[in-house]
């Protein structure tokens, strides 16, 4: 077996190994000095991992810095490459059911590889086989500019990409994507006193804080400043769906309007990443709250 053909087997079996490894400290040491030994440790292992441990050992065991950049370098480029083989084959399981699309563009591609070649972390990689395989079934299903985001995003990042997904409801075509926060009627002489002209939908009941709201406001995938519809007239249908279930909305009142966070087109881009996943406890709440302005069809 030949030297690079060795340090493959090494990475994948440092690759296999990443999540399950442990640290074993003596008992006899103080809870405190366990967790720096730990910390130590664990800084040592991922050091030797990416090849920068080179300065950390005795000098006499120090290889020459020129031929430690040299196997880092190589190390590198053989994580990238086992990182985009295994995005491939999940993409093939994605795409086998339907027909190719138009022609990929080659410098989308090129891009796609040099984005996602970084990415290590299974479900990151199962997320960018769906971006690969939505964009040879659809070209131009997904911008440079949301690849771009995409590659910004950690694993937190996507979870909450996808709770928020969750809770939104979404118009026909499913580009515009929106998490109702309140239903109001605008204020008159009727109305003016009472309790029940604002519902509010409490979101963080569901998960959703505002600060995972500012989260994802910062990876511009939802606009923070909450909009409205335009006045709704008494009779007026809105035709929307909750994670493929179907939400009609008749207005029972005149001058109602909807308040909610508004996906941006980049949010809506990434949103079809994520698997339709209704909450029905979510989808109860939420027509209990809309159901006070409007005639609710769901089914």
């Amino acid at each position: 077996m030949n030297k690079d053909n060795l340090d493959v087997v090494r990475l994948e079996k440092d690759v296999k190994k990443e999540a399950d490894d442990k640290v074993i400290v003596k008992s006899n040491k103080s809870p405190q000095n366990s967790t720096e030994s730990s910390v130590s440790q664990q800084f040592l292992k991922l050091a030797k991992r990416f090849v920068i441990d080179g300065a950390l050992l005795p000098e006499e065991k120090q290889m020459l810095i020129e031929d430690r950049t040299v196997k880092r370098a190589r190390l590198s480029q053989l994580r990238k490459q086992q990182n985009i083989e295994h995005i491939m084959q999940k993409t093939l399981n994605y795409c086998a059911d339907f027909e190719l699309g138009q022609r990929t563009d080659h410098d989308w591609l090129s891009r796609y590889i040099t984005l996602s070649e970084e990415v290590s972390n299974p479900t990151m990689q199962d997320l960018w086989a769906k971006i690969l395989a939505g964009e040879l079934t659809k070209p131009g299903s997904f911008s440079f500019k949301a690849l771009q985001v995409f590659r910004d995003m950690s694993i937190f990042d996507a979870k909450l990409l996808a709770k928020a997904c969750s809770l939104a409801i979404k118009e026909p075509n499913k580009k515009g994507i929106r998490l109702v926060s309140g239903v109001y009627q605008q204020p008159g002489l009727l109305n003016f006193f009472s309790k029940q002209r604002q519902q509010y939908c409490n979101l963080n009941n569901f998960g959703l804080s505002y600060a995972d709201l500012l989260a994802l406001a910062e990876n511009h995938l939802i606009y923070l400043q909450e909009s409205e519809s335009s006045l709704i007239a008494k009779g007026e249908v809105l035709q929307f769906n909750y994670n493929g279930l179907p939400l009609k909305l008749t207005a029972k009142k005149a001058n109602v309007s909807l308040q909610f966070y508004k996906f941006t087109p980049l949010g809506a881009e990434l949103a079809h990443l994520i698997s339709d996943k209704s909450n029905e406890e979510f989808f109860a709440y939420l027509k209990s709250k809309l159901g006070y302005y409007f005639s609710i069809d769901s089914d």
